[in-house]
């Protein structure tokens, strides 16, 4: 039997496909990137403009001081991107405890605003020392506020960025929720699901049903989790020690901290040193077992039937 060779249409569909999957598991990557991007070349719009005002108005100010004042602002944003983003993942903005959030929001601009200030004036004052000149700042309590006023808002702006792209990913890609629960168990005791009860999955807009047992495995992802079924991943919102109690146990089990499998699912058992263990998928998938729960999978897998 002869292979036909795969069509301009077919390869292209799955070049798609591949840079889909990567852009949704690096989306906070490339959206800092592109933030950066944004941020440098402000940068430089500033400087160019900024001198040229000065030119006009007749006033002797040097290029390198008119730069440094708009690149260390720009670099430090740059740097306190991650720190924005861990705070949008740790703080989700959600309407659950929601003046619990802003206020953490709160305080995080504030502090987002004090490293943003004192890292821009390090790196000014080490530049005017190269040029030995003083750099001076001006009255702290009035300047620092001035600058709170635009940090914040600068924080506020991330934060929403980051927001919303984790929205987009999630819903592009499928998100998971769980159905109503049944009305015969009290909400604080979480029974455990049959391992045909679904979860139901939106993608782009389309809805579908999704066994609890086709999960073959599931990571904790700050304040969600996702689940993997069938070489793709759906985030779920809720935290991993509940889900735990919610899934079938004589189908899943924890294996890490972060991890619960499908014990169906694993094909072997890879022995790591300090009593550790790597747990091999029959999907390909390689997941990591814990010194912790690795006797327990042992026992688990030696009891299961063949």
């Amino acid at each position: 039997m002869t292979l036909s060779p795969p069509t301009v249409a077919s390869t292209t569909a799955s070049l798609r496909a591949k840079g889909a999957v990567w852009f949704h598991r690096h989306t906070t990557a490339v959206l800092w990137l592109g933030l950066g991007v944004v941020f440098i070349a402000n940068a430089v719009v500033n400087t160019a403009v900024i001198g040229l005002e000065h030119l006009r108005q007749g006033r002797e100010t040097a290029p390198w001081q008119i730069a440094t004042w708009e690149w260390s602002s720009a670099l430090l944003f740059v740097l306190l991107l991650p720190g924005v983003a861990w705070m949008e993942r740790r703080v989700p903005l959600a309407w659950d405890h929601v003046g619990r959030r802003l206020g953490l929001h709160a305080v995080a601009s504030v502090l987002f605003s004090l490293a943003h200030v004192a890292g821009m004036v390090l790196l000014r004052e080490f530049v005017y020392a190269l040029h030995g000149r003083d750099y001076s700042f001006g009255d702290w309590p009035r300047e620092l506020l001035y600058e709170y006023l635009k940090d914040g808002r600068v924080y506020l702006l991330l934060l929403l960025a980051f927001h919303f792209a984790g929205v987009w990913s999630r819903r592009s890609r499928g998100e998971a929720h769980l159905l109503a629960p049944r009305e015969d168990v009290p909400a604080s005791d979480p029974a455990p699901m049959p391992a045909s009860a679904p979860f139901l999955v939106r993608k782009l807009g389309r809805e579908f049903l999704v066994p609890a047992g086709e999960i073959e495995h599931v990571v904790a992802a700050g304040n969600y989790v996702n689940l993997h079924v069938r070489g793709k991943e759906y985030p779920l919102r809720t935290t991993i020690s509940l889900l735990e109690q919610q899934l079938d146990p004589t189908v899943f089990m924890r294996v890490h901290r972060g991890v619960i499998v499908n014990v169906g699912c694993i094909e072997r058992i890879e022995s790591l040193d300090a009593g550790e263990a790597r747990l091999h998928l029959r999907t390909g998938a390689v997941i990591p077992c814990s010194r912790r729960y690795r006797k327990a999978l042992k026992e688990r897998v030696r009891e299961a039937p063949r």
